[in-house]
C-alpha cells in the first residue's frame, strides 16, 4: 500500500509500527517522504496514493475520493502555527504586517488558514505578497531578510530564537480563545475504494504501539529528523501527538468543522459537505 507523510517527528512515531512490519494482517508500505505542500498537492492529483497525511485544510479539494480518518492525524492545544518578523520592534503589532511579504509552508494549510483568518481581522488593508516555500527555508528567508514575515509549524516553535527572530503571534492561541477548540492541523485520508475501516484501525494500532513502546522508533525518528536535537524531537512528538491522534472524537470533528466552514465563508476553500468528514 503506497502511503505519504511528512519526515516530522510526529509523522515517523506514529507510523514507525506499521512501515516496521508490526502491525498484525497490515500490508506492507511503500512510504513516500514528503513535504506537507507536496502530500497535499498528491490527494488532489489524478493518480493519488492509498494513504495520505495532509493538512485539513486541503480536506474541502479531496473528500470527493479521499474519507477522513478518525485517528493518526495532528490536533492539539498549544500547538499552533507562528508568525514570525525579524524585527524585534514590530513584534506584537499586526499592522507592520500591512502589504508586506509574507512566506508560508503552503496555501493548503491549516497554518495558512489561520494566518488569513486572524489578518482579516488584524491587518489594515491586509497583508502584500504571499510567497509558497518549504516550511524549513521559511526562518532563513525571514532572517537574511528575503520576507518580511513567515509562518511557522512544527519543531520551528522550538528553534525560531536561534534565528533572531520574534514572534508576532501564535495562532494556535488565537484560535483557541476565539473558538475554545483545538488546532485542526493534520488528517489522515484513505481512498474510499479501500477498506476504510481496516486502514484506521492498522493506523490506530500503530499509534498505540508507538506508545506502548516509545524507544522503538527513537532511531527511525531521528533518521529523519533533518538533524534536529533528540530532545527537540521528544519534544515534538509530545505536543503533536495526543489523544487526538488516537480518536478524533466530536471535539476533533468539531475543530475540523469549524475551520472549514469559516474559511469557506471568506472565500479561502470551497464549500464542504460536512457530512463527507465522517
Amino acid at each position: 500500500m503506497r502511503i505519504a507523510f511528512s519526515p516530522c517527528p510526529n509523522d515517523t512515531f506514529v507510523f514507525h509500527a506499521w512501515v516496521h512490519g508490526l502491525i498484525p494482517g497490515a500490508p506492507e508500505l511503500d512510504v513516500t517522504y514528503a513535504d506537507i505542500d507536496i502530500t497535499n498537492n498528491l490527494a488532489a492529483g489524478p493518480d493519488g496514493l492509498e494513504v495520505l497525511k495532509i493538512s485539513c485544510a486541503a480536506l474541502p479539494w479531496v473528500l470527493s475520493k479521499y474519507a477522513l480518518l478518525p485517528c493518526g492525524g495532528a490536533l492539539g492545544k498549544g500547538c499552533g502555527p507562528l508568525l514570525l518578523t525579524g524585527g524585534k520592534n514590530d513584534a506584537r503589532n499586526p499592522e507592520s504586517l500591512s502589504g508586506r511579504r509574507v512566506a508560508v509552508p503552503s496555501e493548503r494549510s491549516t497554518a495558512y488558514l489561520l494566518f488569513r483568518l486572524w489578518a482579516a481581522q488584524h491587518v489594515p488593508g491586509g497583508v502584500g505578497e504571499i510567497i509558497v516555500m518549504p516550511f524549513h527555508e521559511i526562518m532563513p528567508a525571514v532572517r537574511d531578510g528575503a520576507v518580511d514575515a513567515g509562518l511557522v509549524i512544527h519543531e520551528a516553535r522550538f528553534t525560531y530564537p536561534s534565528y533572531g527572530l520574534s514572534m508576532l503571534v501564535d495562532l494556535g492561541e488565537w484560535w483557541e480563545k476565539d473558538t475554545g477548540l483545538p488546532i485542526p492541523l493534520g488528517a489522515i485520508i484513505a481512498r474510499r475504494s479501500l477498506d476504510v475501516k481496516a486502514i484506521a484501525d492498522w493506523t490506530r494500532a500503530s499509534v498505540e504501539y508507538a506508545w506502548a513502546h516509545p524507544e522503538a522508533s527513537q532511531e527511525y525518528v531521528m533518521q529523519h529528523a533533518q538533524e534536529l536535537d533528540p530532545e527537540v524531537a521528544k519534544a515534538h512528538i509530545n505536543l503533536y501527538v495526543n489523544e487526538f491522534t488516537a480518536n478524533l472524537g466530536e471535539e476533533g470533528y468539531g475543530a475540523i468543522s469549524t475551520l472549514l466552514s469559516r474559511a469557506a465563508k471568506e472565500g479561502l476553500v470551497p464549500e464542504v459537505d460536512l457530512s463527507l468528514l465522517r
